[in-house]
């Protein structure tokens, strides 16, 4: 499995971005998340999407803002990101956990595969 995570750039704060991950494989049957790092930081994470409907996550910094969705005919899953802040520059990485079970939708350690990573700098 592959991931290829696109779409990041410079914007200004308040400004809308909308990073895609491109998977190798049908990700329709995949647990997908996304988390970012920032410098210095440890990686965090941002959003996750069950299989099959079964629930969308985010977290509280950045529900409301932040909205992940998934075409499983594409093979794409998506980050829409509005009301761009300074402190929402990190890298961020999309994630794929192919098993059916192994752990929370947040934890770095339920997902087996992982994006290179695209840089999202915000400016004040």
């Amino acid at each position: 499995v592959q991931l290829q995570a696109s779409g990041g750039g410079l914007v200004q704060a308040g400004g809308s971005l909308r990073l895609s991950c491109a998977a190798s494989g049908r990700l329709s049957n995949w647990l997908m998340g996304w988390f970012r790092q920032a410098p210095g930081r440890e990686r965090e994470f941002v959003a996750a999407d069950k299989r099959f409907g079964l629930g969308t996550f985010y977290a509280p910094s950045v529900k409301g803002r932040f909205t992940i969705s998934r075409d499983n005919a594409k093979n794409t899953f998506d980050l829409q990101i509005n009301n761009l802040k300074p402190e929402d520059t990190a890298v961020y990485y999309c994630a794929a956990r192919t098993r059916t079970y192994g752990g929370n939708y947040d934890s770095m350690g339920s997902y087996d595969y992982w994006g290179q990573g695209t840089q999202v700098t915000v400016s004040s």
